[in-house]
């Protein structure tokens, strides 16, 4: 099977590495972006050399961003070439179109690296789904938030220092934006709900919280009470809406996820019969994605899972009653559903929606805010 692989980065030389090793993968065009990448005599900087070679069968994207990686793999489906990608945030934004080409011309799309790194979260969803209908799912997706947090909470250290550290380490972006944000999480939940419940959740609709503003008290205070804090994004499946959100939680120690640290992610579905399953491993790295890339040129080496589904648009809608921890300077605004001050900044809420909690956030201009749910 000959590829053409896009992007020649961290991720895209972990794929060129296997498959290398591959008696039966053979990549034939790399494309790169710069002279200095020319470090291959199968390097390009031309792209229509891989999508218009009939040669290619499948077209492998580790570029990253939307642009030009969609039009890139618009034009790959439509000369009837499978793609395989890594990049979460062009697909969760342009999932519909995509899908919609390929089924148009019979090839399929493969995804399994946009979640997880090298845990099979998406092949895993698939075999549950051949059984089961899975109700929900949770889980630390992001490893950089979570050797952060981890770090915080063993150490007693302060937040900035560390995002330093994990850049550093090369777990943290120069612009991590995306992932103490928590929008690398939403891509990934979306994604996941896509594959698990057949339907696209609406981006924008996923309330979604990151650790920028977190700070060694806030842990403090969940050591206090026996918790410790996560990242975590979910989901859950009512059948009319999808119940999904991206933000930190406290946990109680026994809980699964509360003892995933450093750099590990780990995601836990929730089905009848199989009940709660949890897989954890690397989520990032070069090697562990690649492995997750090369699985699926095999899945489609082999004419296995081909994916050409047609996920249907649903609103999410977030209203079960919960608990939250809400640090704020304009602490007074919340005074209507505060239901223990903790200092003259922070507070228990009283149970309420995070639909609720979302739209008064929304009228508070405190850009430090810090907010996290509390586990039951």
């Amino acid at each position: 099977m000959k590829i053409g692989l896009l992007g020649h980065g961290v991720v895209g030389k972990g794929v060129s590495r296997i498959c290398d090793a591959s008696e039966i993968l053979q990549i034939k065009r790399i494309l790169v972006k710069d002279d200095w990448e020319l470090t291959d005599p199968r390097c390009t900087q031309n792209v229509q050399e891989i999508l218009d070679d009939p040669e290619i069968d499948v077209v492998v994207e580790c570029m990253g961003g939307i642009e030009p990686a969609r039009s890139f793999l618009m034009k790959a489906l439509q000369n009837g070439k499978h793609i395989v990608t890594s990049n979460k945030k062009m697909l969760a934004n342009c999932s519909k179109e995509l899908f919609a080409e390929a089924k148009k011309n019979n090839v399929s799309i493969h995804y399994e690296a946009t979640c997880g790194g090298g845990i099979p979260w998406m092949a895993s969803l698939e075999r549950i789904l051949r059984i089961d209908p899975i109700d929900s799912f949770r889980g630390i997706f992001n490893g950089t938030t979570n050797y952060i947090l981890s770090r915080m909470d063993e150490e007693s250290l302060e937040f900035e220092p560390l995002l330093k550290e994990a850049q550093k380490l090369g777990y943290a972006e120069q612009n991590p934006s995306d992932d103490i944000d928590g929008m690398d999480v939403r891509y990934k939940v979306a994604l996941s709900c896509m594959k698990a419940f057949k339907v696209m959740p609406v981006l924008e609709e996923i309330p979604t919280y990151g650790i920028r503003y977190i700070q060694k008290k806030d842990l403090d205070y969940a050591k206090s009470q026996g918790m410790t804090c996560k990242l975590v994004g979910r989901a859950v499946n009512d059948g009319k809406c999808i119940q999904a959100s991206v933000m930190p939680v406290f946990l109680k120690k026994e809980d699964v996820l509360a003892n995933v640290s450093m750099n590990f992610n780990a995601i836990e579905s929730d089905s009848p019969t199989l009940g709660k399953a949890v897989f954890t491993g690397q989520g990032a790295g070069s090697l562990p994605t690649a492995h997750a890339v090369v699985q699926d040129i095999y899945d489609i080496a082999y004419n296995e899972a081909m994916d050409t589904v047609d996920a249907a648009i649903a609103p999410v809608v977030n209203n079960k009653e919960k608990t939250f921890y809400l640090r704020t300077v304009n602490l007074s605004l919340y005074e209507a559903v505060c239901k223990e001050k903790i200092d003259e900044n922070t507070c228990l809420t009283k149970k309420i929606t995070l639909d609720e909690l979302h739209a008064l956030i929304g009228k508070n201009e405190d850009k430090d805010l810090f907010v996290a749910e509390v586990q039951e």
